[in-house]
């Protein structure tokens, strides 16, 4: 994956004070050591060579700042959109609790966790589970109010002839999403809105069709750092976000196709 991050790089200052700063792929290495294993920045091994947590967290920051994970997240698009592997029949949306231990922007009081202080992660992916576009809200904020900018979100997907894809053919969401004008707005993108309405029964076979939303948070989770918002700012939570979803999409890639 390194192949594809390189050359996304912003160029380094060319006159920067200081010591020789070290490596961009030692960087990385240390970035995702924290993805991973979710400690804090000041206890990052220096004997792994990674150098301190400050300078892996600055370098977090420039990346962001520079689209780095955004563009890195739409290249893997583009590759598993070219092997076939996006099933554009089809999107889930669905949103997800987090507690938030430093607060910050995009917090407030979680409404199924006793009112603790949290952020709400807001996902649409594909028919296979493939993450397209995540938003971080305060953890208060109703499904209903991101639908839209969820699927306006997603990225233009190269990787086959003709336009790049953009757009489901329908979108599958529990009774959290059901809004009248949310269904026109679907239907003028042309997109099938298949959501569940309150006081009725659920659609039948919905279930089945939008388990693999709730497997791709479940696959969040597993990069420890972003099972707890420790970032006190939100462009470097989603920093960590956008980095998981790429790892995600490059393990589809590699998955040997069943």
């Amino acid at each position: 994956m390194w192949a594809l991050i390189e050359p996304l790089r912003p160029p380094w200052p060319t006159k920067s004070p200081g010591p020789r700063p070290v490596s961009d792929r030692l960087c990385l290495q240390g970035i995702l050591y924290v993805l991973c294993n979710d400690i804090a920045w000041q206890l990052l091994p220096p004997d792994l060579g990674f150098g301190s947590g400050q300078t892996c967290w600055r370098r977090l920051e420039r990346w962001q700042q520079a689209g780095v994970f955004g563009q890195l997240h739409r290249l893997l698009l583009a590759e598993l959109n070219a092997a076939d592997r996006l099933d554009w029949s089809r999107a889930c949306v669905d949103g997800a609790h987090i507690r938030a231990k430093k607060g910050g922007a995009d917090t407030g009081p979680s409404p199924v966790d006793r009112r603790k202080t949290g952020s709400k992660r807001h996902l649409i992916c594909d028919g296979r589970g493939t993450p397209l576009k995540v938003i971080t809200t305060a953890a208060n904020v109703n499904d209903v109010t991101h639908t839209l900018a969820l699927v306006d979100g997603i990225p233009a997907v190269a990787g086959r002839p003709g336009r790049p894809r953009r757009q489901p053919k329908a979108l599958l969401g529990d009774k959290g999403y059901d809004a009248n004008p949310n269904r026109d707005e679907l239907r003028k993108r042309r997109i099938l809105p298949v959501i569940s309405r309150r006081g009725f029964p659920d659609i039948k076979g919905l279930g089945k069709l939008r388990y693999v939303v709730e497997q791709t948070f479940a696959l969040f989770h597993q990069f420890k750092r972003l099972a707890v918002r420790w970032e006190h700012r939100t462009e470097l939570h989603d920093a960590f976000v956008s980095l998981a979803c790429s790892l995600i999409c490059w393990r589809c890639l590699n998955k040997p196709d069943s």
